[in-house]
């Protein structure tokens, strides 16, 4: 369980850090773009990134990860 829960958050850093590696300027536009947004919204889009992730690990579960 700990060594999943380790993958996961290496995989997630990874992601990150390739983000704010290969296209800051991109991650710039993003958050510009997020405070522009109302509270409501970011809201929504947090809640559908946590459905989505539940539904990918549960899936990757599903199929033997």
């Amino acid at each position: 369980m700990i060594g999943t829960a380790l993958l996961a958050l290496g995989l997630v850093l990874i992601v990150e850090g390739l983000a704010y590696a290969l296209a800051p300027s991109l991650i710039e536009r993003m958050l510009e773009m997020l405070r522009l947004m109302a509270e409501d919204q970011r809201r929504v889009i947090g809640l559908i990134a946590i459905t989505a992730g539940v539904v990918l690990v549960w899936a990757a579960k599903m199929l033997g990860a």
